[in-house]
């Protein structure tokens, strides 16, 4: 039997996935946080629905990640405090955020969350954090493709230059 090739619940972990995985709890609780508020600037029911989903992703991160940390012995990162609810109509229109922005910052995040699943999956040497960022990453693409679709179909995303027309090719 070679290193750390037992059960991996008994492995211990590598300073680098303590970091990664304390990281991705702050974030997370972090990221549970900004979608609160921006459900409250949302008027979509649709986009209020997939912050709901990217929300509930969220907390479930929080709380396998501090398991695990607590699990080791690791004090997880602190959970940040509650927002007020507020009512749309209420938020001055100059400092609400549109509909369109926020897709557009929840695709944002999500590309983003997805690299950084994949650069975790990469450095892990238990199997059992590896599958977990890999279960991550699978609903957070699958959350990803939602955003995209839902911003086609409601007009809000906005590409980048078209080929429309491909130039044709000269032989030499």
């Amino acid at each position: 039997m070679g290193i750390l090739s037992g059960n991996q619940k008994d492995e211990p972990l590598h300073y680098g996935e303590i970091y990664d995985i304390w990281q991705f709890s702050m974030a997370a609780k972090g990221c549970v946080s900004a979608n609160r508020a921006c459900q409250y600037h949302a008027g979509d029911k649709d986009l209020k629905k997939i912050i709901g989903d990217i929300i509930n992703q969220a907390e479930l991160e929080i709380s396998e990640c501090d398991s695990i940390l607590i699990d080791n012995g690791i004090m997880p990162p602190p959970a940040l405090p509650d927002r007020p609810e507020t009512k749309l109509e209420d938020i001055p229109v100059g400092v609400r955020f549109s509909d369109q922005e926020i897709a557009a910052m929840l695709g944002a995040a999500t590309s983003v969350s997805l690299i950084a699943c994949s650069q975790i999956m990469g450095k892990v040497t238990r199997e059992d954090i590896g599958a977990l960022f890999t279960k991550y990453h699978t609903t957070k693409a699958a959350i990803g493709l939602k955003i995209l679709k839902m911003s086609k179909e409601k007009g809000w995303l906005i590409p980048p230059p078209l080929q429309i027309k491909r130039p044709e090719l000269v032989e030499v």
